[in-house]
C-alpha cells in the first residue's frame, strides 16, 4: 500500500472508531424514561421500575438498549419540562414520557398538564427524538396501599403495555 492510500485508510479508520462504527462497537439503542416517582421506581426501587422492566422485555428480545430511568419523585409536568434538556443526552433514540398526577395532585391545571406535555413532545421531536407517552389510566388493581405508587405487577404491567409501541418506534418485528 502506498503511504497515500495507507494515511486515507488510516484516517476513515479513525472516523469509523469516532464514530462508533468500528467492528464490535455498535452502541445501544437509547431510550430515556421520563417522569415522576412512580417512573423512578418508588415502593420497588430503580430495579423494580418500568423502565428497568422494560430493559429487560427487550433483551430478552434481542434488542441492545439502554434504558435511562430519569423519574423524580413529585415532579410536575412543569419541572420535567424544565429538566428535559439535561435528563435527556444526545443520542437518544426515544423518550418515553409518563407525566403522572402530580399536576392535580399539587393544584396545577388540566390544561397546562396537557400544554407541558405537548411542548416536551414539540421539543424532543425538533431534537429528532420519537416520544412515547404513556398517560393510561391505570387499573387500581396495580396501586400500593397508598392508591398513588405502583405495586411491581403494576410496573410489570406498564411494561408490558410499552414493549409493543417501543418496538413500533424503533422498527423491530413484534
Amino acid at each position: 500500500m502506498t503511504s497515500g492510500r495507507w494515511r486515507i485508510g488510516l484516517f476513515l479508520g479513525g472516523l469509523m472508531v469516532l464514530a462508533g462504527l468500528g467492528a464490535g462497537e455498535a452502541r445501544p439503542l437509547k431510550i430515556v424514561a421520563v417522569g415522576a416517582s412512580n417512573t423512578q421506581g418508588w415502593y420497588v426501587g430503580n430495579q423494580g421500575a418500568y423502565p428497568a422492566r422494560l430493559a429487560l422485555l427487550l433483551k430478552a428480545r434481542g434488542i441492545d438498549a439502554e434504558v435511562i430511568n430519569a423519574g423524580v419523585p413529585f415532579d410536575t409536568t412543569g419541572a420535567m419540562l424544565r429538566r428535559l434538556d439535561k435528563d435527556v443526552p444526545d443520542g437518544t433514540s426515544l423518550v418515553i414520557l409518563q407525566p403522572g398526577a402530580n399536576d392535580r395532585r399539587f393544584f396545577g391545571t388540566p390544561e397546562q398538564r396537557a400544554a407541558n406535555i405537548a411542548a416536551m413532545q414539540r421539543k424532543l421531536r425538533e431534537r429528532s427524538i420519537k416520544v412515547i407517552v404513556y398517560d393510561e389510566e391505570i387499573p387500581l388493581r396495580y396501586y400500593a396501599l397508598d392508591f398513588i405508587h405502583l405495586t411491581r405487577e403494576g410496573h410489570e404491567m406498564i411494561a408490558a403495555a410499552l414493549l409493543p409501541r417501543v418496538l413500533s418506534e424503533i422498527g423491530a418485528k413484534r
